[in-house]
């Protein structure tokens, strides 16, 4: 990188945390640090809330998966933006009534306090190890670009993250989304897909030299189409990640047009970075990791000054999502876990306080397991497996059957989620088994459990009785 493009970076960088302590001063209440005081109009919403889809996996795996299999790479992406569509459609009203900070806590007013104990623990893994994915994302690009070293990296990229995101919580979170949303809009719709279409000589000349097979919408695989569709379109439904974002929106009409709104965008999003890895396939034929595609056609394409906007846009949408996955996952640890079972007294300011340190005490475990881990899509696969494989039923059943009863929502999470691990360890991370079978015994058991339990268990057991406001009607209803 020239010496214009490091000082955008560096420009970039340091605007990112003069705005975490400017959100420091407004992230006063829980509300105001969780979830934005809940007031989002329409363009900062769905900035906000494309950007946390948008991330490392979506960028760096995309373009990957471009370069491999051609247009058939969306795939991964419009699978995302499909579940964010159907959660604007079907969910948004019922979400946004809830006033709630996790989906935990949801679940514990619908079934009872242990489904919200194992809820929360099995959304504490996903967020952890998607905010993984993210910080290897970055880790790589800066070992592209600046040369350096991959733990290295991997440290500085996640430590700017983790310093705003200390600092002003979501507020924070969502200033600084704002800023990413128009960075990595510019960067690669207007920038870097336009130059690298140029550089390989055209549309005429990719149909010419890339293989036939590189236009087929089904190249990457029909079994791997389905597996994406089981983790990505599942998995983002019951997102705590995702879920914490529409708590933000003013009204229900900004959350639910907002998702929408992103949903789409992501699909948009998806075919430009495939077409993008199309392109490096042309112009870098011979690449050893094509995880590299994007920063290697990037550096290989653009001049001094675009080069680093369009890096600041890939880094944009790293840290955006990670900035978003690691609020979830502090949220999830301080509101379901510590005030719930040790602080159930705290104070607002205590609630920040411990949202803080907790958030820190996670972002360092966060970069030590990336150090290790160093796949973003094997460390995507994993925390998608696990969400949408042991939770997906409990959340959805939850809202729309009312017999669903408290136990039945525990032993289902319980029985799927060991079945998805012991899956993982023993077919991989990368097979689609684990989620089937995590899923298959999810239902099962909370179906079975629900038909075999007294008919009025549903209405006594735990908070099931109640809906969010207390009000003695069942939350299904």
């Amino acid at each position: 990188m020239r010496i214009l493009d490091i000082s955008i970076m560096i420009l970039y960088f340091s605007v990112l945390m003069i705005v975490g302590v400017i959100g420091s001063k407004r992230a006063k209440t829980s509300d105001e640090f969780i979830v934005a005081g809940r007031n989002l109009g329409h363009f900062m919403y769905l900035s906000c809330l494309a950007a946390v889809i948008l991330g490392g996996a979506s960028t760096l795996g995309t373009a990957k998966l471009g370069y491999q299999f051609g247009i058939s790479g969306i795939w991964l992406v419009v699978m995302i933006g499909l579940g964010i569509i159907a959660i604007g459609m079907f969910l948004t009203n019922k979400i946004f009534d809830l006033k709630v900070l996790t989906i935990s806590e949801m679940l514990e007013k619908r079934y009872n306090s242990e489904t919200r104990l194992i809820s929360a623990l099995v959304s504490v893994i996903y967020t952890f190890m998607l905010t993984v994915t993210q910080v290897i994302g970055m880790g790589t690009i800066l070992h592209v670009l600046a040369g350096w070293n991959l733990t290295v990296s991997m440290i500085v990229g996640g430590g700017i993250v983790l310093f705003y995101t200390i600092l002003g919580g979501m507020w924070s979170v969502t200033m600084t989304d704002v800023i990413q949303f128009v960075i990595m809009t510019i960067g690669i719709f207007l920038i870097m897909l336009p130059m690298s279409i140029f550089k390989a000589g055209g549309w005429s000349t990719l149909q010419e030299n890339l293989p036939a097979s590189h236009f087929e919408l089904g190249n990457i695989g029909g079994g791997t189409i389905f597996q994406y569709f089981l983790l990505f379109t599942l998995g983002v439904v019951v997102g705590q990640d995702i879920w914490q974002r529409l708590f933000t929106a003013r009204t229900k009409a900004i959350s639910r047009n907002g998702t929408i709104g992103a949903g789409i965008y992501s699909v948009f999003y998806a075919i430009a970075i495939s077409i993008i890895g199309m392109c490096a396939f042309i112009i870098l034929p011979d690449l050893d990791d094509p995880q590299t595609a994007f920063t290697s056609i990037a550096m290989e394409t653009l001049p001094a000054g675009l080069l680093g906007v369009v890096i600041a846009s890939v880094v944009s949408a790293l840290m955006s999502t990670a900035s978003g996955t690691l609020l979830a996952s502090s949220t999830l640890v301080v509101n379901d876990l510590i005030k719930k079972y040790i602080g159930p007294g705290m104070s607002e300011r205590q609630f920040v306080k411990t949202s803080r340190i907790t958030t820190l005490t996670i972002g360092v475990m966060t970069i030590i397991v990336s150090i290790w881990i160093q796949d973003i899509l094997v460390a995507l696969d994993v925390a998608y497996a696990i969400l949408s494989g042991a939770v997906f039923f409990p959340i959805i059943l939850g809202f729309f059957w009312k017999r669903v009863t408290a136990n039945a929502a525990f032993y289902s999470i319980l029985a799927s989620m060991i079945v998805i691990i012991f899956g993982l360890f023993i077919n991989g991370p990368s097979s689609t088994g684990p989620i089937l079978y995590g899923l298959a015994t999810s239902f099962v058991v909370i179906t079975a459990l629900t038909l075999l339990s007294p008919k009025n268990e549903t209405l006594t057991e735990g908070d099931a009785a109640k809906d969010i406001k207390g009000k003695d009607v069942d939350m299904a209803n």
